[in-house]
């Protein structure tokens, strides 16, 4: 009984709360760039940068942990 009265309570506070809201009418699109798109831009890559803090066995290969989805 003491938890509906509880609820009551919060559910009246809440509609209270959502009379005080104004009426307003929808927007949308409020900026100018909707969809807007950029060139593809060939990014330069040095595999020595990427491959610098990688584990490399006598070899030269690069040790990696093996996925754990893989049996």
């Amino acid at each position: 009984m003491k938890i509906e009265k509880e609820a009551e309570r919060i559910l009246n506070k809440f509609s209270e709360a959502l009379n005080q809201i104004p009426d307003l009418e929808e927007t949308q699109y409020v900026v100018d760039n909707v969809n807007r798109t950029r060139e593809d831009e060939k990014v330069s890559k040095n595999p020595e940068k990427i491959l610098r803090n990688a584990h490399v066995d006598a070899d030269g290969k690069v040790i990696a942990e093996k996925g754990k989805w893989v049996k």
